[in-house]
């Protein structure tokens, strides 16, 4: 696929609301954190963070371009704030998992839709996940708490959660924005403390703010578009690709 047909492919498909939201949420973030004064990175931070959940939500490939700038830029300013777990996550989990996402997400392309192929995960799964939640989060952070992290449980549960939330979402499970919600509540909540401190940046606290309302939204359009996907709204070429790649 040439540069051209991938350009028109990611900005067709779009509803009035999603161009609507991604255009508020840039100018909210863009207008208030110049009006602070908040430092160049963190607000580029910001805007390539907000722009890649929401491409996300909407199951566009490109959503992984902007994280990739989002997760390098975000890890310098968890760092300053003293948020070693996310600096990990940013560095060594999000940064070559976006490579993944973008390889997989490929390969399970709804052509009609020109967005991911969407699923849901079953009662068992869930159950297992939950389970898989707890424990990882309580030993990181008893870890997090060695090393003299901010937070440590907080920051624990932001950075299990999401490395889970990362693998779902590669996976297109809908289920990712579920968990995507608890990171989003806690990550709000450090952000704010963080204000006090030498990596206060309002630009990324915005940020996580919007991730909170993208995060809502998209979990409702997400378990629509998979319950319609496998009760046969698809078309029958759609559906036969949705088979042919449901193990990626």
């Amino acid at each position: 696929m040439g540069a051209g047909s991938a350009l028109r492919r990611e900005f067709s498909g779009w509803k009035t609301w999603q161009a609507l939201w991604m255009g508020f949420s840039v100018a909210v973030i863009l207008g208030v954190s110049l009006y602070q004064g908040d430092s160049p990175v963190g607000i580029i931070a910001a805007v390539t963070g907000v722009i890649c959940v929401i491409l996300c939500g909407m199951g566009k490939l490109s959503s992984y371009l902007f994280g990739t700038v989002n997760t390098v830029l975000y890890a310098y300013m968890a760092w300053l704030a003293g948020y070693y777990g996310d600096v990990m996550l940013n560095l060594l989990y999000y940064f070559p998992t976006n490579i993944l996402g973008w390889i997989l997400w490929s390969r399970n392309m709804n052509p009609a839709a020109t967005a991911v192929i969407m699923k849901r995960m079953t009662l068992r799964q869930s159950l297992r996940l939950l389970l898989v939640c707890i424990l990882a989060v309580a030993g990181y952070g008893w870890f997090l708490d060695l090393i003299g992290g901010s937070l440590p449980f907080a920051d624990s549960m932001t950075t299990v959660l999401s490395v889970i939330a990362q693998i779902l979402m590669i996976k297109r499970f809908a289920e990712q924005w579920a968990i995507w919600i608890f990171v989003d509540i806690v990550s709000v909540v450090m952000w704010v403390w963080a204000l006090t401190g030498e990596g206060a940046s309002i630009a990324v606290l915005l940020m996580w703010c919007v991730f909170l309302a993208n995060a809502i939204i998209m979990l409702i359009s997400w378990y629509r578009n998979a319950a319609r996907q496998n009760s046969g709204g698809m078309t029958a070429p759609e559906a036969k690709i949705g088979h042919d790649t449901a193990g990626a």
